[in-house]
């Protein structure tokens, strides 16, 4: 090894965000890479958790780390920059092991077969730092802060209180830069666009699928050379590099199922035209407080059903929110499906505005939900509805070992999720399935994640460059003038 390599030691938080992190960071062990048993016994203690996604990934450290034999290692055994930075160390009672952890080659597609990555477990049973501290959380993040210090490792961590306490302590640290996204609010999929006889599309850009074109046409005035719209729009999407006109006025008027709830703006007319595209089956959208995200997936999902595309609607989104550990899924009253109704509420609230729109134009409709003056009676029409349409809710932790087929399925609160629970979640979806992700970039509840860095913004990210998936940015609040108030002032 040479004595100038890249030299890190991890925190838990990247190896909870996924295991694959290790293979990243060493670079086919091109660079060093460590971690303490402080580190090891927290994610010993999480593997327990047998409901989230980071006891899932610390089960999966642990099962790379079963395949191969770990081995004890000498002073003398050590690589260079260890044994330089250990002989001026405070402390020289340390033990190392090190663990070979064998990668398949899907995470690494430029190998034949496992790609082996070198971890080192750097051991100290007696800290400096547990004589002085005194505070009631961090000890974990001190103890590992003072290895990184004794050995000059590069710190990584996607704790950033824990960041910024390591840089105050002269340690260099970093978060973890892959699928950083450095500018997503600056993602865009709508574009207005002026034309004067017929529009067309810029040659010289290279246009993604279901990209959205509002065009406006101008003229000039005769004699005075002033240029004004005439009023007249079209709205196209892009498909295979052409224009797939969208003639709104016909999509959504006196044809359009009176049992479904018609969009509203122009944003929700592109939403819900790009959700049921016969070529389209991945859709992420991002979208602001209020601007119908679900209620516009919902009526789309509710259409296929109708038409026999799907077989049903499955609604999911995260059960654990990360600064409440008791709202946690198993900390709720009730069996498993009242659990689940804690977190499902922005899925009822669009059924039950269905079910209200439903009551005010089908016959059928008022006397199959008939209660809309009482709690119970509105309980049993949401039941109804859902047994009707065949809307199923899930915990995402369930998406594990199951493939869903023929379904409209809805992730929610994307971006509190990591890219490997995204890919989890992905992997779920069989044949003739429909996937919509969505979620408000600018929520962020995720502990270990940030506006740039999420599942969400990864996928709108992709989409830029993927004729894969469809993206989409809702920016307007329609739920309430105080909703957009708050959604834009606070």
């Amino acid at each position: 090894m040479s004595p100038t390599q890249k030299c890190y030691l991890l925190d838990t938080s990247v190896i909870l965000d996924d295991p694959a992190n290790i293979l990243r960071i060493s670079e086919n062990n091109k660079n060093l890479v460590a971690i303490t048993n402080t580190v090891l016994a927290e994610l010993n203690n999480k593997k327990d958790d047998m409901r989230s996604d980071a006891g899932f990934r610390a089960r999966e450290f642990f099962r790379l780390a079963d395949y191969e034999v770990g081995q004890t290692l000498t002073f003398d055994a050590l690589p260079e920059p260890l044994r330089r930075s250990r002989e001026t160390a405070p402390n020289n009672s340390d033990c190392y092991y090190r663990l070979t952890l064998p990668f398949a080659p899907d995470l690494n597609p430029e190998a034949e077969g496992n790609t082996n990555v070198e971890l080192l477990i750097i051991y100290r049973e007696e800290y400096r730092i547990a004589k002085s501290y005194s505070e009631p959380k961090g000890f974990n993040d001190a103890k590992i802060a003072e290895i990184a210090a004794d050995y000059h490792l590069k710190l990584v961590t996607n704790d950033i209180s824990f960041k910024i306490a390591a840089e105050v302590q002269g340690i260099e640290a970093q978060s973890l830069k892959n699928a950083s996204v450095e500018r997503p609010d600056a993602i865009e999929f709508a574009h207005t666009v002026t034309y004067h006889e017929e529009p067309v599309l810029d040659p010289q850009n290279d246009f993604r699928n279901f990209e959205q074109f509002s065009f406006i046409q101008e003229a000039t005035s005769e004699g005075h050379n002033e240029i004004y719209e005439t009023g007249l729009q079209r709205y196209a999407v892009t498909y295979n590099g052409h224009l797939e006109w969208c003639d709104f006025d016909k999509r959504f008027g006196e044809y359009f199922d009176e049992t479904l709830i018609r969009p509203i703006n122009l944003e929700q007319k592109f939403y819900y035209t790009i959700l049921t595209h016969p070529q389209n089956h991945l859709t992420v959208v991002a979208g602001s407080t209020g601007s119908g995200k679900t209620l516009m997936a919902l009526q789309a999902g509710l259409e296929m059903v109708k038409e026999g595309i799907v077989e049903g609607i499955v609604y999911a989104r995260n059960t654990v929110t990360a600064s409440d550990p008791q709202a946690e899924l198993g900390f709720r009253k009730g069996d498993e499906h009242e659990k689940l109704g804690y977190f499902m509420y922005p899925l009822y609230s669009a059924i039950n505005y269905t079910i209200e729109h439903q009551n005010k134009h089908s016959i059928e409709s008022q006397v199959e939900f008939t209660g809309n003056t009482n709690s119970t009676k509105r309980e049993n029409a949401t039941e109804l509805f859902m047994a009707k349409y065949n809307i199923e809710v899930m915990d995402i932790a369930h998406m594990r070992g199951t493939t869903i087929s023929r379904k409209f399925v809805i992730i929610d609160e994307a971006q509190n999720m990591t890219n490997a629970t995204m890919k989890l979640i992905g992997t779920r979806m069989g044949d003739e399935t429909r996937l919509v992700v969505m979620g408000d970039p600018h929520q962020i509840d995720h502990p270990f994640l940030s506006k740039r860095r999420n599942a969400l913004v990864t996928m709108l990210n992709k989409a830029q460059h993927s004729d894969f998936l469809a993206g989409i940015q809702l920016r307007h609040t329609i739920r309430s003038e105080v909703a957009n108030w708050f959604d834009k002032n606070l």
